[in-house]
């Protein structure tokens, strides 16, 4: 089993894979921020684009050339399928080089309303959010959940 990156312990294919195809759209805010977080693992850059609000959407995406390692959900507040907006907390953990971060960062979806857009009407949108940076020291556990120091697990991987 192919198990999918965003933490769920599901498979991809029965998790964030129907997203990430367009087959099917997130029916939560916490839904589509682990299929965001698979696409950026798996590098599926137009599906974040897609999935991101036209009003803060940038041209360039940042965190394109990062492995990342590990999601933790911390809360979600509101986000539900009847609901117009919400927000994720979540902790990613990534690798630049051989230097391990983690970006906590919650997260505000809301459900769009697009003019000119019916294609994204009603579906949850990334809009923005507010985020923190700091180093995995490389003595600490690893964020991958292995057990093992991070500069003995994924902090030796380059």
């Amino acid at each position: 089993m192919n198990v999918c990156p965003c933490g769920s312990g599901e498979s991809l294919e029965s998790c964030c894979e129907i997203f990430l195809s367009g087959k099917a759209f997130a029916p939560t805010a916490e839904a589509l921020m682990r299929s965001r977080y698979t696409a950026y693992v798996l590098k599926k850059y137009d599906y974040l684009q897609d999935t991101w609000h036209p009003d803060s959407c940038p041209e360039n995406l940042g965190g394109t050339t990062l492995r990342w390692i590990n999601l933790k959900i911390v809360r979600t507040h509101k986000g539900q399928p009847n609901d117009q907006q919400g927000s994720v907390e979540f902790i990613a953990s990534f690798c630049d080089g051989s230097k391990g971060k983690s970006l906590h960062e919650t997260s505000r979806f809301i459900r769009s309303e697009l003019s000119g857009s019916p294609e994204k009407n009603n579906r949850w949108l990334y809009l923005d959010g507010q985020c923190k940076v700091s180093d995995i020291g490389r003595n600490e556990p690893c964020p991958c959940g292995s057990g093992k120091k991070f500069k003995r697990c994924c902090g030796s991987i380059n």
